[in-house]
């Protein structure tokens, strides 16, 4: 990871950081368990304006056929916040930032 990375808190695009690689092996669980059917790491990107996207680190498909957005986080940045809630408000399918918390992962909706 470069002193740039670092300074934003960001990992590259497509790599998974160490909560991200909990998450799917949680959800791989999940999937053996027939509650989950398919789940991608940055799977889609939603446009939410011009030059503006917000791509969550997963998409989930239940079992049910339900469709949503997956983000998983340690802690909250400003943008990221206002952009999981722009996307709520504008597409039809449920979005859900997920922490781990009391050894469990914890979802929240939006």
């Amino acid at each position: 990871m470069n002193k740039r990375t670092l300074a934003l808190g960001r990992m590259k695009a497509g790599k998974m950081n160490t909560t991200e690689a909990a998450y799917a092996a949680y959800l791989e669980e999940k999937r053996w368990a027939g509650e989950v059917v398919w789940y991608k790491f940055e799977g889609m990107k939603f446009r939410l304006a011009d030059s503006t996207f917000y791509t969550p680190d997963f998409v989930v498909m239940l079992a049910n056929g339900q469709l949503e957005a997956h983000e998983v986080k340690g802690f909250w940045q400003d943008d990221a916040k206002v952009k999981i809630k722009v996307a709520a408000e504008m597409y039809p399918i449920r979005f859900v930032a997920v922490y781990y918390q009391k050894k469990r992962f914890q979802l929240e909706e939006f």
